[in-house]
């Protein structure tokens, strides 16, 4: 596991190892340009949590995402934004990995 002092460091790290794609939350999937992939169609292989040293909103989780398809991307999610219109899948497959 790698080890980074800034969401940046981390999203830089993982673009060097081919985490080339952004990655976005919508209710019930991450989607990429027109793709969408639901719960069980991607896997979390990394995570990087970031805590502000005095304003929360500096908090932040870096996410490696691969889909089944062999895209391999970058989520970054700021604590706490858990959307309530996010499918119960979705969102408890993010807060394990953001709490492991």
């Amino acid at each position: 596991m790698h080890h980074f002092e800034t969401v940046s460091q981390a999203v830089q790290g993982l673009q060097q190892r081919g985490y080339a794609i952004d990655f976005n939350l919508q209710d019930n999937c991450l989607v990429c340009h027109t793709d969408q992939f639901g719960a069980n169609e991607f896997e979390i292989t990394e995570c990087y949590r970031f805590e502000g040293d005095s304003d929360p909103a500096d908090e932040a989780i870096v996410y490696g995402v691969e889909a089944y398809n062999g895209l391999k991307g970058i989520l970054v999610n700021g604590y706490g934004m858990y959307s309530s219109s996010l499918t119960s899948e979705i969102a408890q497959k993010l807060r394990f990995h953001a709490t492991a």
